[in-house]
């Protein structure tokens, strides 16, 4: 099998020393509460939201919603379709977002899962692009702030490729 050569923007080292302490913050937040429903966002955030979740020291029920405005576009179509059965009425809820930029989403998903009554939420993202705002959406826990890039890895894919990288890189075009 031919190697793929890529450029490590976030290495995998840094990826996980984030994600540790990020775990830590989120545990000292929610401490004190017997259980904390953590949902991922698929596809993009199940690598991350994996790594997460094992270093959070409160018990986890692990949910997922499916939120799609990309399809095999590389920039947002602004349509966001949502998929998911949850229940969430009275429950601590930490969504977990692989990455936001123009909040759409992001947006999205919240108001749909506050229509669903949980206790309290918060949102972790691994990504964060503020440059690429186009409604107001923010992160309680945010992994990377970076610039108005294109990145893939950890989860993240191009064009369906390169989400088993254990990195985030910038793909060639």
């Amino acid at each position: 099998m031919e190697q793929r050569p890529f450029l490590e923007y976030i290495p995998a080292e840094s990826i996980d020393q984030r994600i540790k302490e990020m775990g830590r913050a989120i545990s000292g937040d929610f401490a004190g509460t017997d259980e904390l429903t953590v949902i991922c966002v698929l596809n993009g955030a199940f690598i991350f939201a994996a790594d997460l979740v094992r270093r959070i020291t409160i018990p986890c029920r692990i949910e997922f919603i499916r939120a799609s405005s990309y399809g095999k576009r590389r920039s947002s179509s602004g349509t966001v379709t949502l998929h998911h059965d949850l229940d969430l009425e009275g429950r601590n809820v930490l969504l977990v977002e692989d990455i936001i930029d123009t909040g759409r989403t992001l947006s999205r998903i919240v108001d749909e899962l506050l229509r669903l009554r949980p206790a309290s939420m918060k949102i972790c993202a691994l990504l964060d692009k503020p440059s690429a705002r186009k409604i107001d959406a923010e992160a309680d826990y945010v992994g990377f702030t970076i610039p108005e890039l294109f990145v893939a890895g950890y989860g993240l894919d191009a064009g369906g490729l390169y989400r088993e990288l254990p990195f985030i890189t910038i793909p060639a075009e």
